[in-house]
């Protein structure tokens, strides 16, 4: 079994074009996104390792956030889910797999969490 290193970053809130309701497709919906990003790993990390031994966590904010096209309306949450993935695979060969978590939080009523999590592996 290979070694992998899961980088997360969660519950960021973005203002994304999405939806197929006539109500919805008019106006950014807000959307909490959750990334969880497996890397191949070095056997060991040392103390005085560089930055480019693991992944800046920035660089999954920027895929969820600034990375998705402005001004694009995506149907389906789950093209922005698909969209984040690819920008993940494309940025370090190193990516494995990506897990993104999207919930639609205009049509949450009492607090629930109504969304999809799509898993890609590197193929």
């Amino acid at each position: 079994m290979d070694d992998r290193l899961c980088l997360e970053v969660h519950d960021l809130e973005v203002q994304v074009l999405t939806g197929i309701y006539s109500e919805e497709t008019h106006l950014p919906q807000p959307l909490r996104i959750s990334l969880s990003v497996d890397l191949d790993c070095p056997a060991h990390f040392a103390p005085d390792d560089p930055l480019g031994m693991s992944k800046n966590y920035l660089d999954l904010k920027r895929a969820a956030t600034t990375a998705l096209p402005t001004g694009v309306h995506f149907t389906l949450i789950e093209a922005v889910a698909d969209h984040i993935a690819d920008t993940l695979f494309l940025q370090d060969a190193r990516v494995r797999r990506v897990q993104v978590k999207i919930v639609k939080l205009a049509i949450a009523e009492a607090g629930e969490s109504i969304g999809i999590t799509l898993v890609r592996h590197r193929r």
